[in-house]
């Protein structure tokens, strides 16, 4: 069965999936959603960028009861930033079917401003172990009802120490619910959670030519000193790509990060003392291209799931092959040629031999690329704006297109990604308009006029 249209799905999923433009599997998808949709619990590996949310979303819609007021899926993620992507995809899956309510439950604001959201019970929560946890204890959620759990990157949520969180919420779901386990990994720990939680369970494991990547991996031997010019040369090689370079600690995510902006090109660093809304920004203006370069530490990039990632380059090897796993799994989504490149010093030999065993396939070794020294690194290709005004003044992306068309004489063509938070929403130009579109700014006091209303707006930049 390689077929969306083969697995007799309800009405509404089918008409989502025919719009949507789902027409054959993913491996992952094809071994996995017959099983899930007959109701039996699954344990899978499956990488970022598998289909995976997808096959566990159809799956849990499917049972879903919309007239019944109580809480029937729960989706637990290591991550906030996992848990709105899985939202995300949930609603596009779940837009034919009326009367859906989702609601998404994560660290990084107050639990009293998430409250007012479960005044009418959602059927669907999606979130991170330690919130949904904590609104358990405050009894504003009851999953005494609940049908589908899935444990989404559950390596991940182990390794982030949420066990204890996580086996306090499955103590207050029904014992006969079904349950979906995805994993990159299947470590030992990963086995006992579903031995734990899980009753016969079916495994999808798939086959070697199933499982790779389309990922072109290449490792780069170079002298610790050397690592950034070398850094460099990958990039001015592969410029018109957007990069994600992992360091191991927050300072050198800063130091790095600073080293390109001041050789010219456009990084961010991504780290735990950012502030959330840092972070969100940050995230935001590398998916809008106003960023070409992100540079995170592996902690900060989990769950990341952005689109259409071509390069990722490791700035040393990690001391952990599952980590270097989790890296390359950024790039090469759903049928895209992705590309991992990694710095490895003479003293990290023995971290790539370790990658090399977990693989089962020895690694290929490069030299650097030649004659970048007169080479200069291109600008970012958007710039990201920001308008003081969000959904809760009924603002949408048409509604933002139109205006800056309108009012600033701009094509649509020269506007890139919109994105519509509940306070704010961000919109990108063309960097070759965006000092025409400074120059009407100044001339409109810094507003722009939506839907009959001024909002003041800004170029998007922070500290990072």
């Amino acid at each position: 069965m390689t077929s969306f249209a083969d697995l007799g799905l309800i009405e509404p999923l089918a008409k989502a999936t025919e719009v949507l433009g789902f027409e054959s599997m993913t491996p992952v998808q094809a071994h996995s959603l017959p099983v899930m949709l007959a109701g039996k619990d699954v344990i899978a590996q499956a990488k970022t960028g598998s289909g995976k949310t997808v096959a566990f979303g159809l799956a849990l819609l499917s049972r879903l009861r919309p007239e019944l007021p109580q809480v029937q899926a729960l989706v637990l993620c290591p991550t906030r930033e996992l848990a709105d992507q899985v939202s995300g995809e949930l609603r596009r899956l779940a837009r034919f079917i009326p009367n859906v309510k989702l609601v998404t439950l994560c660290g990084g604001v107050p639990v009293r401003t998430q409250t007012p959201s479960l005044a009418q019970t959602p059927h669907v929560l999606v979130g991170t172990p330690g919130r949904i946890l904590d609104h358990l204890r405050r009894d504003t959620i009851n999953l005494s009802k609940l049908d589908v759990l899935v444990l989404d990157e559950a390596d991940r949520m182990l390794d982030m120490g949420f066990l204890d969180a996580i086996e306090e919420v499955v103590k207050t779901t029904p014992k006969g619910r079904q349950t979906m386990l995805f994993s990159a990994t299947y470590t030992d720990d990963v086995r006992n959670v579903s031995r734990q939680f899980q009753s016969h369970p079916a495994q999808i494991t798939l086959s070697e030519n199933e499982a790779e990547v389309a990922v072109e991996q290449v490792f780069y031997e170079v002298a610790s000193q050397q690592r950034f010019a070398a850094l460099r040369a990958l990039l001015l090689a592969h410029q018109d790509d957007s990069a994600l370079v992992f360091c191991h600690t927050r300072k050198d995510t800063r130091d790095v990060a600073a080293l390109l902006n001041a050789d010219g090109f456009s990084a961010l660093a991504l780290h735990g003392e950012l502030e959330q809304r840092e972070r969100d920004e940050v995230l935001l203006r590398f998916t809008h291209k106003s960023c070409t370069i992100l540079v995170a530490t592996d902690v900060a990039a989990r769950g990341l799931d952005i689109k259409a990632l071509p390069l990722v380059i490791s700035w040393e090897l990690p001391t952990d092959p599952n980590i270097h796993i989790h890296r390359i799994g950024r790039t090469g989504r759903a049928g895209l040629m992705g590309r991992a490149l990694a710095l490895c010093a003479p003293s990290e030999r023995d971290r790539a031999a370790g990658i090399a065993a977990q693989q089962k396939h020895p690694l290929r070794w490069d030299a650097l690329p030649a004659n970048s020294d007169g080479m200069s690194p291109h600008a970012a290709p958007m710039v990201t704006w920001v308008i003081e005004g969000g959904r809760q003044d009924k603002l949408r992306p048409g509604d933002l297109l139109g205006a800056f068309t309108a009012e600033f004489g701009l094509e649509g063509d020269a506007v890139g990604k919109i994105d519509v938070g509940k306070e704010r929403a961000y919109l990108s130009i063309k960097h070759a308009l965006n000092a025409e579109l400074k120059r009407k700014l100044q001339a409109s006091h810094g507003k722009v006029k939506v839907k009959g209303k001024q909002f003041r707006m800004s170029q998007l930049a922070g500290k990072s």
